[in-house]
């Protein structure tokens, strides 16, 4: 091939020169983005409906306000994976805030302890010899207010005010998911007062209404890298915004754009309610991750945890991670849900699975772990079941690999003129034949890199063609196989008494 260049002129220089034109010879540089899609509170800089990279806690107190629900999400993001890319889009809040009133009975006269959890967190109030009911309910008000962990950097995301024995309790955030806040007195701590009867009751006050538009939030993230959207809204609204966003038609999938991505949210409901949602759906850009009722921890930390668990082996797809099975990936900061009579069994987690919706277990020392991450893509376009994207793992490995191949055909086959043959081997000419060989080229570079697989079945079904209408076209069949993550190992052991030699 004849040495070609960008900038020197192939000919006309007379004039003595020694020159060196300095060019890229391309890097695939893969960047991931995790965005997390909330609410922010007052004392937050950042405006609504636009996006923010942040790298610490204090960042994220004052973008979104301490206590807030996206300042949550970042904390337990950061904690499973201390070295992602984070940004943040906070959205208007729509309705009504709910609250609860906690009513303190007659304190012991010898004083004692309170303890209560408050959305997976615990908290401890003294009560000293001679405390009336309205002195208890001010310390536990004080409490709620002033909650902050010094291990984990956890808030709440509720308020509170005391009136006589009386604590009201009030949501941070406008909207029903914010009802989901867990209050649970436990009983399984010695000398807990508010564990007697009588010593504090729980009630309802005001229900929480109302579910935030994200259109606009998902709009302000243009063509930006935001390999995955987390939000913890699963209603069909919500459902249909990420599906809009990342259309293949005209979203962030489409043809045009191939800024791809993909959405996590968090739905609330028993078996039953997550498999109806499930099987109302058919996305493959879209991942309900199912929490029960009863579940300390609030759904927007559901969804943000599972997500930012694996968005590290996702966007892997150097050594493989991205291929792999998720299994037993220990999601940090999450508790299960306190009845353990509720935790699903394999026959719920494999019906789950085939409705649509991920799964998780329980380890044996009580922590939430990865069973198998989903997407809501279950149907062919002609109604029939298809399996092709159900694995999270597919719609990584092909946004992966497809913007890999992308940069590879850029920098071998970019700024060229076409043509069917290139008898004089000139460097700003390229053929079919050539762009077969970059395809070639990029596939076997994603092999070793195991995001795919089957080289020699590639090549063999592999078709580049020029258009017949246009001559300025290249049409390209690239039939993709991508690697699979080993879910199920079935084995038959079969049991002797004796080997018997025949």
């Amino acid at each position: 091939m004849s040495i070609g260049f960008n900038n020197i002129p192939g000919s006309g220089l007379v004039a003595p020169l020694f020159a060196f034109e300095v060019n890229s010879a391309g890097w695939h540089d893969s960047v991931s983005r995790l965005i997390l899609v909330g609410h922010k509170t007052s004392a937050g800089t950042l405006a609504d409906n636009t996006p923010s990279v942040v790298t610490s806690l204090s960042e994220a107190d004052a973008l979104a306000g301490p206590g807030s629900m996206l300042r949550e999400m970042y904390r337990i993001s950061a904690r499973n994976a201390p070295a992602q890319e984070i940004w943040m889009v906070p959205v208007p809040e729509t309705g009504t805030a709910p609250t609860w009133t906690l009513t303190v009975g007659t304190p012991p006269t010898a004083g004692g302890l309170g303890v209560i959890d408050i959305s997976g967190e615990r908290l401890s109030v003294t009560i000293a010899p001679g405390d009336a009911a309205a002195d208890v309910a001010t310390a536990l008000a004080a409490a709620i207010n002033g909650y902050f962990d010094d291990l984990t950097g956890a808030m709440l995301t509720v308020t509170a005010a005391a009136a006589a024995e009386v604590v009201t309790v009030t949501s941070r955030h406008k909207g029903a998911i914010m009802a989901e806040e867990d209050f649970f007195v436990p009983t399984n701590i010695s000398g807990n007062w508010f564990a007697t009867s009588g010593a504090l009751t729980v009630a309802t006050g005001t229900a929480g209404a109302g579910t935030p538009s994200l259109a606009a939030a998902l709009a302000a993230l243009g063509d930006e890298p935001a390999d995955m959207i987390v939000s913890p809204w699963a209603d069909t609204t919500s459902l249909d915004a990420y599906q809009a966003a990342l259309s293949d038609v005209s979203g962030r999938w489409s043809w045009m754009r191939q800024s791809y991505g993909h959405a996590t949210c968090c739905n609330t409901g028993n078996t039953a309610a997550q498999t109806t949602l499930g099987l109302g759906r058919n996305d493959r850009h879209a991942t309900t991750i199912p929490r029960l009722p009863g579940t300390p921890h609030a759904p927007w930390l559901w969804a943000a945890g599972f997500a930012a668990r694996v968005i590290p082996w996702l966007s892997d797809t150097v050594t493989g991670n991205v291929s792999r099975n998720q299994t037993g990936l220990v999601v940090e900061g999450l508790a299960p849900p306190r009845d353990r009579s509720t935790w699903w069994g394999y026959s719920a987690r494999n019906t789950l699975n085939k409705s649509g919706i991920s799964s998780w277990k329980v380890t044996a020392d009580g922590k939430v772990a990865i069973d198998k991450l989903v997407t809501m893509y279950r149907l062919g376009p002609s109604g029939q079941p298809d399996s092709t994207f159900r694995d999270i793992q597919a719609l990584f490995q092909v946004s992966g690999g497809l913007s890999y191949i992308r940069t590879v055909l850029a920098d071998e086959q970019g700024q060229k003129a076409l043509a069917d043959d290139n008898p004089g081997n000139l460097a700003a000419i390229t053929t079919p034949k050539d762009i077969k060989g970059s395809f070639i080229h990029a596939y076997e570079a994603l092999v070793l890199r195991g995001v795919f697989e089957n080289v020699p079945e590639f090549v063999q079904r592999l078709d580049v063609r020029r258009n017949a209408q246009n001559p300025n076209r290249i049409d390209v069949f690239a039939p993709l196989d991508r690697v699979n993550p080993l879910d199920v190992l079935a084995a038959n052991a079969t049991i002797y008494q004796q080997y018997v030699r025949t």
